[in-house]
């Protein structure tokens, strides 16, 4: 079993019902890997980019809306779909 928590980070300390959060994981064989992910708006045009943690977690602070989760990791590109609402983080698994 990996080290990575399903979903994203702790919320510990967020006012989730104020915000609008995308979160997950990037595992590769059910093991978290190191990467990027970016995220693109609805008309694909980059918006933002963060490192994924040591347990393969990512998190987005974004608007409401429907959105493309990037993940670039060695050896793979993989996008996935998100719709975003407020105050119900968006919690997204990617396995490359």
């Amino acid at each position: 079993m990996c080290g990575a928590k399903a979903g994203g980070p702790s919320l510990a300390g967020v006012d989730v019902a104020t915000e609008t959060i995308i979160q997950g994981s990037v595992t590769r064989d059910g093991e978290p890997i190191s990467g990027y992910v970016r995220l693109l708006d609805g008309g694909g045009e980059f918006t933002a980019e963060v490192p994924t943690s040591a347990t393969g977690q990512f998190r987005f602070f974004a608007a409401p809306g429907t959105w493309t989760l990037r993940a670039l990791v060695p050896g793979a590109t993989v996008d996935r779909t998100v719709v975003a609402q407020q105050g119900a983080p968006a919690d997204v698994a990617i396995a490359v």
